[in-house]
């Protein structure tokens, strides 16, 4: 199993007030699969998804990921994992405005192993041009359409070829053709063997998934 939970529990603590957000949560998702997660406002969805993208620790239970336990690693390890394993695409694509395309993809290749420029440059290119960008790589996340810059997102996401691709609401903020066209490109993605775990509200964007998980007041039902 790529991820395994086990009994995962997490609280939040709002001043005088503990706020349950997981309960008891275990699941298994298989390398290869698409996943999409389902609930509510405040079912728990999110977090989950912060802590398989090692965002979060819980406060109980254990997380196996590529078979490595995670959940009480500390947080220059945790750090390693995100950029080694996982790749992260976000409903506001979260680009730096004032990069070029091809330099936001390139950020991650930063924190890796050392890398000529002249390598993260073609590592970028490649992504972008296969994403349909190749015309757009020196354009700014403002000169782009917001199908254009999830793309750039998803090529940032890609760069350091991670097993998982964790993505949370990712078409939230796109019309319902592009919206379309990056859950095509998801399911490309997912048939070339990435495991893609997407957090969605939208039935119609969760159909594209393999399988769903529905969450309800910090569980999974």
């Amino acid at each position: 199993m790529l991820i395994t939970l086990r009994q995962i529990n997490k609280v939040y603590h709002m001043e005088s007030v503990d706020v349950p957000a997981l309960r008891n949560v275990s699941a298994e998702i298989a390398a290869g699969e698409f996943v999409a997660i389902m609930g509510h406002s405040g079912s728990g969805k999110s977090t989950l998804l912060n802590l398989l993208g090692c965002l979060d620790t819980p406060d109980s239970g254990s997380y196996h990921l590529d078979g490595e336990e995670v959940s009480r690693l500390g947080s220059d390890a945790l750090a390693r994992i995100r950029n080694q394993k996982i790749g992260f695409v976000f409903q506001n694509f979260n680009l730096l405005p004032r990069t070029t395309a091809e330099e936001n993809v390139e950020l991650p290749l930063y924190y890796g192993k050392p890398m000529r420029s002249a390598e993260r440059r073609k590592r970028a290119q490649t992504l972008l041009t296969r994403l349909g960008l190749k015309g757009r790589m020196q354009h700014h996340p403002g000169q782009l359409s917001g199908g254009q810059q999830q793309r750039v997102a998803i090529a940032r996401a890609l760069v350091n070829e991670p097993p998982l691709i964790l993505a949370d609401e990712p078409t939230g903020n796109l019309d319902s053709h592009s919206a379309d066209d990056i859950m095509a490109l998801f399911q490309e993605l997912n048939r070339e063997g990435i495991t893609i775990v997407m957090v969605t509200h939208e039935p119609d964007i969760a159909q594209f998934a393999k399988r769903v998980i529905q969450m309800r007041d910090g569980e999974i039902v």
